[in-house]
């Protein structure tokens, strides 16, 4: 298993710093009493990993919770992520904490941990999510890209956030139940996809998109090696790389989902393969593109691959 995201070290005394300020800002509000101000609005400090997550709550409780998403520049290699003092000091005072898990992000228990913050719900999509590694094989920890884990993330995240915060909770509630509906409906489009080209082959750079394409029925056909040595960022060897070229030239796929957000000289060459094929790309990124909530990018992203497919 992969750690995607790396931790940067902190010198001793900055750490100290941080935590000792950690200690004068930490929130009571993360374990509402019985008492006549746990009745009371408050403004909830949630900290996510990344802006997938951290718009997934925004869609929830609008303006009623602070939110702070660690990585939030579309532009950012997510794999190459170093932690700060200020990603700390925000963790030392969350009042919830959300992390992909699957070692895509273990900065975030390190860092918690080093905050001593014994106060915060902490989600684990992955763990919600209940995918395992197949045997022998590595998990595909990108969860967000499957619709049934985001929806049982929202219905646990909302009933932690009426919970600690019970005057709001109608609007968690209102806000949840939108969200699912369009959950909904994207699986419907998944359906529809998979009605019309179940079994068609898709190659792709790496496993970002993976749940989305098995869900709308297509079967990867590229070869585990290739990915798994993009995904870790090692060299893919001279016999994996034509085996995966020779998908395009012989058509044995219907389109390339190709990760922009991590690029090198072997995923460039099957972006050229393919292009010089004639087989459609669809791009795809792990973090939300500028201008774009969860539901449109992945509206977006389902859009990409019906028009790929025809």
């Amino acid at each position: 298993m992969l750690t995607r995201l790396s931790t940067s070290l902190f010198g001793v005394g900055a750490l100290s710093l941080v935590m000792a300020m950690s200690a004068c800002g930490s929130s009571s509000s993360a374990s509402p009493g019985p008492s006549a101000a746990s009745t009371a609005s408050t403004t909830l400090s949630v900290v996510a990993s990344t802006n997938v997550y951290g718009d997934i709550v925004k869609q929830i409780a609008g303006d009623k919770v602070k939110i702070t998403s660690i990585i939030s520049d579309p532009d950012a290699d997510p794999h190459s992520y170093e932690a700060n003092s200020r990603t700390q000091l925000e963790l030392s005072k969350a009042d919830v904490v959300i992390e992909n898990g699957g070692g895509y992000d273990d900065f975030v228990d390190t860092m918690l941990k080093a905050a001593k913050n014994t106060n915060a719900t902490v989600f684990n999509v992955v763990d919600i999510s209940g995918k395992k590694a197949p045997a022998g094989g590595d998990l595909n920890e990108h969860v967000w890209y499957d619709f049934p884990t985001v929806e049982k993330f929202v219905d646990q995240l909302t009933s932690t956030l009426a919970a600690k915060d019970p005057a709001d909770a109608s609007t968690f509630n209102a806000g949840a139940a939108a969200f699912n509906q369009k959950l909904t409906q994207m699986q419907g489009t998944e359906a529809s996809i998979k009605a019309a080209h179940a079994g068609a082959g898709a190659a792709i750079t790496e496993p970002v998109p993976l749940y989305m394409l098995e869900a709308s029925g297509l079967v990867n056909k590229t070869p585990p090696a290739f990915s798994e040595a993009i995904e870790e960022g090692t060299d893919v060897s001279a016999s994996t790389l034509a085996d995966t070229l020779a998908l395009f030239s012989q058509k044995k796929v219907a389109l390339l989902a190709y990760n922009e957000q991590t690029s090198g000289p072997e995923t460039e060459k099957v972006l050229t393969a393919a292009k010089s094929a004639g087989i459609p790309v669809v791009p795809v990124t792990e973090t939300l593109p500028t201008g774009k909530d969860y539901v449109s990018w992945m509206t977006g992203n389902l859009s990409a691959i019906q028009t790929a497919l025809g």
